[in-house]
Order: C-alpha cells, then sequence, then structure tokens
C-alpha cells in the first residue's frame, strides 16, 4: 500500500476523464474539471444528472469505471493508494445526517476522532465544543439526534465532519432534506467556512448561494459538464441552450 503524499501546491480536486457506469448505465461520460485549494465550486443540474456520482467518487465512495482523480496531487484512483489515508483529509456531509441515534451530540463529534485520529476523550471534546461553537449548537451538546430539528442535526453533521481537521469539504445536496425555513442556518455555516477559505465542491440547488458564495459553477446534465464558469455568468449569461433551459425552470 503507497503512503500518499501531500502536494499542498496541486489543486486540491482534479478529476481526469472520469467515467462512472452502473451496468449498462453510464452516468458519468468524461468529466473534466478541478477545484483550487480555497475554491468554492458549486455544482448544479437536473436530478440524475450524475452530481452526487461525481461527488461520490472524489472521495471513492463509488469506484470510477476509468479516469483519475487526484486530491492534492495524490492520485486516489491508482489501486495501490491508501485510500484512507487520503480520505480522511476530506470532510463529507450528506443529505441525510446520518448521526447515531444512540449517542449524544457530543459524543458523535469524539467518536471517530478517537478511533481515527487517536485522540484522547478530554482531546476529542475539546475540538468537539469548539466546532460545536462554530455552527452554533455549542449548548446543545448533550442533547439527542432526535431531540433535534433537521437543520441542527445536518449542523451537527458539518461539526462532525469539521472535527477531522479536513483539507477540504464536500457536500452532497446539504440542504435537500430540511424544511424551507430550517435551510438559512445551514448556509450560514457553509458561508462561514467558505469565507476562513475552507475548500469546498457543493452539490446544490440553492442558487442564491452558488451565486454569493461559489467562486465558480459547474452545470451538469446526462452526465457530462455542460457549462461552467463564474456562477454570475453562468446564472445571467449562460452561453448553451441546456443550460438556459435548466436555469428557466429553477431561477
Amino acid at each position: 500500500m503507497t503512503e500518499p503524499q501531500l502536494d499542498r501546491t496541486a489543486a486540491a480536486i482534479h478529476v481526469s476523464d472520469l467515467h462512472k457506469s452502473f451496468g449498462h448505465n453510464e452516468v458519468l461520460k468524461g468529466i473534466d474539471f478541478h477545484v483550487d485549494n480555497g475554491q468554492v465550486v458549486c455544482v448544479v443540474g437536473p436530478s440524475g444528472s450524475g452530481k452526487s456520482t461525481l461527488l461520490r467518487c472524489v472521495n471513492r465512495l463509488e469506484e470510477p469505471t476509468s479516469g483519475k482523480i487526484f486530491v492534492e496531487g495524490i492520485e486516489i484512483t491508482d489501486p495501490d493508494i491508501d485510500v484512507d489515508k487520503v480520505r480522511s483529509r476530506i470532510g463529507m456531509v450528506f443529505q441525510q445526517f446520518n448521526l447515531f441515534p444512540h449517542l449524544s451530540v457530543l459524543r458523535n463529534l469524539t467518536i471517530a476522532q478517537q478511533r481515527a485520529k487517536g485522540r484522547s476523550r478530554e482531546q476529542a471534546d475539546e475540538v468537539a465544543r469548539r466546532n460545536l461553537a462554530k455552527v452554533g449548537l455549542a449548548e446543545r451538546e448533550d442533547a439527542y439526534p432526535a431531540h433535534l430539528s433537521g437543520g441542527q442535526q445536518q449542523r451537527v453533521a458539518i461539526a462532525r465532519a469539521l472535527s477531522m481537521d479536513p483539507d477540504m469539504m464536500l457536500f452532497d445536496e446539504p440542504t435537500s432534506a430540511l424544511d424551507p425555513e430550517l435551510v438559512g442556518d445551514v448556509l450560514d455555516v457553509m458561508k462561514d467556512l467558505a469565507s476562513e477559505g475552507m475548500t469546498m465542491m457543493v452539490v446544490t440547488h440553492e442558487m442564491g448561494f452558488a451565486r454569493e458564495v461559489g467562486d465558480k459553477l459547474v452545470f451538469m446534465d446526462d452526465g457530462v459538464i455542460v457549462e461552467e464558469g463564474r456562477p454570475v455568468e453562468v446564472l445571467e449569461n449562460p452561453r448553451q441552450e441546456r443550460t438556459r433551459a435548466f436555469l428557466s425552470k429553477v431561477l
């Protein structure tokens, strides 16, 4: 197993000719794109366009069919690479919160730190409390997930990912399972992370967030990248007819 050597000068994420098929269904059809360090890249498009599959391939939750993916200069599609070592640098937040229902909020944040990072309970508690404060939930450390709103649970999930000290964060439609009035609190946390320089790749339907926070907007459809550019340019002056048709329905 090859020990990965990070290259902080390389792009945070670089994807080259990525293909992914499920049986005879080709979901990704030759994706090329990159995310620079400190950049917020928002990926938008209709359901079934391959957005979430792309995101899951980036940290190898899905196995690419072909193509190459580099994270901080490391080819994580190399069969000899220690994927877990690379993946430990990537925080992931899903649509569903995936919290342990039988554990308190604090314990949800400390268990992976202790097991994967080797931290003591005291060290893990300190990191967890710092990140709960960052997402505005310092007072809920003793609560259980069932006693939290969906928005609070998602903020706990973000704090849990941050507690692993990631170099970058991947968000897979983090607000899609939330009631509309709860979306803002989660987006505010993500805006704060972006302002602090966190590298972020965000699959989202929140066009306002993409416009305000994104450095680059990627529009996908039918397994390909149709258009990409600065959010204001893509949203206000899309070059491709398919992009125009999509945006006319969502804006």
